[in-house]
């Protein structure tokens, strides 16, 4: 009897309904939160940027910090983010989710006959970019508590991964801390395991591995999850966790984290098992990280902390060193950092809320102020040769909602780096839409 009861009570607990605040549901079932009610789902988010950058962008800046104090300040326009998202529900629990981004608009090419070289065809390229499929899963549905996803996911590791799209965080640009340190936005091929229990959301995810080969110094494991192949090395698997506790209405506390080993997960597999001195080098990846999300009393506010351990670093930067001299290798020379570390908050008011008139209309407007501090680069020794790394950014500016699912943003950002390396301010104004279309 009193087992029959337990699993009565846990039945009972993970179908208790619960209703998270504006801006709280995760990354990775997005689309699936708007496709139960249509078989299919139309959506997407994009980002507008424009920005006045007041330091040099001169590659030697930080080698040379001298000779590039008095540089003129220079523009970037760009659009970071172009999404579209296309969900279909087959019925019977099984649905669909995918996500097709264009970065910076996306790359282009074109095949020219060159008038003024003997009219030769020649290959363009006429801007950079990416295209990326961030998702592309078939989820199971058993029940409220238990889901399978199969196929290319989110990794949910940080606030940034989870929560990405551009009504989640204030500044124009993504948090630069997490964006820096973490592969974002993080997505891999693997299984996930989820589902919700009473107030509590999980995740369990197997993943294709991340290559240490790709890791560097300013960017620590953040290229690691992607491939220069056109298929992804899973001679290592990496394993992510997830937890958010929606504790009270607008208040969400989440805890994540990855485990996996990234030596010998490139092409061709050169763990060869023959005595080879680095035949045993792991590279062992472990990255905890908690993040909070408050939506209450006109008030968002937004923090997370982030640390990582890469083990082996010492031996994976002699193997990265002698690779990268190969012709055309896709190694990063550049070292890498035992630890990484970032650590930022943001806090916004909606001053809109005092005016009935704009508040009936679902405008808001925002007046906000974020700090961030982080560091890519944390080895055992040498560390003032690069503390370029160490960062610590402050940003204030507003955002203006003049209907749900827009968003005009302006802000200045002021990048404090140690001495003798420059500070660098920047102005940045935006415009993001999210939402669905069918």
């Amino acid at each position: 009897m009193r087992r029959e009861a337990i699993i009565a009570l846990s039945f009972i607990i993970c179908h208790l309904p619960y209703s998270p605040a504006r801006g709280q549901v995760n990354a990775g079932d997005s689309v699936m939160q708007h496709v139960r009610g249509n078989r299919l789902s139309v959506g997407g988010y994009g980002e507008v940027a424009l920005s006045r950058e007041f330091y040099s962008d001169h590659v030697n800046r930080y080698s040379s910090p001298q000779n590039y104090k008095d540089d003129p300040s220079h523009g970037r326009f760009d659009i970071p983010h172009a999404v579209i998202y296309l969900g279909y529900d087959f019925g019977r629990g099984w649905t669909l989710g995918t996500e097709v981004e264009f970065e910076h608009t996306g790359t282009g090419s074109a095949v020219e006959n060159e008038a003024d070289e003997a009219a030769e065809w020649e290959l363009e390229q006429e801007k950079g970019g990416e295209v990326e499929l961030e998702q592309l899963w078939i989820n199971k549905r058993f029940s409220r508590a238990a889901n399978v996803k199969i196929g290319h996911v989110i990794v949910p590791v940080g606030l940034n991964n989870a929560h990405h799209e551009p009504l989640n965080y204030f500044t124009v640009y993504r948090p630069e801390g997490e964006n820096t340190i973490l592969p974002s936005t993080w997505h891999d091929t693997g299984i996930a395991f989820w589902g919700h229990c009473g107030r509590f959301k999980y995740e369990l995810q197997m993943v294709a591995g991340l290559n240490a080969m790709l890791f560097n110094r300013d960017k620590w494991i953040h290229h690691g999850a992607g491939s220069p192949f056109e298929f992804k090395p899973a001679n290592q698997l990496g394993f992510a966790a997830r937890a958010d506790w929606f504790a009270l209405s607008g208040l969400r506390v989440g805890l994540s984290g990855y485990y996996g080993h990234s030596a010998h997960n490139t092409y061709p597999n050169d763990l060869k098992g023959d005595g080879k001195p680095y035949d045993n080098v792991k590279g062992t990846v472990a990255i905890g990280s908690v993040d909070v999300t408050l939506n209450r009393w006109n008030w968002l506010v937004r923090g997370q902390a982030d640390y990582g351990y890469v083990g082996d670093t010492e031996k994976l930067n002699t193997i990265k060193d002698a690779k990268a001299h190969a012709s055309n290798s896709p190694v990063k020379s550049a070292m890498i950092g035992k630890n990484a570390v970032a650590v930022g908050i943001e806090a916004g008011y909606d001053v809109f809320s005092q005016i009935a008139r704009l508040h009936r209309d679902e405008q808001q407007f925002y007046v906000f102020a974020r700090y961030e501090y982080y560091d890519s680069y944390i080895p055992a020794k040498n560390k003032e040769m690069f503390d370029y790394t160490n960062v610590n950014r402050l940003a204030f500016g507003v955002n203006y909602h003049p209907v749900p699912g827009i968003v005009l943003k302006a802000d200045y950002s002021l990048r404090k780096l140690k001495t003798p390396y420059n500070n660098e301010p920047s102005l940045n104004i935006g415009v993001a839409y999210e939402g669905f279309f069918l």
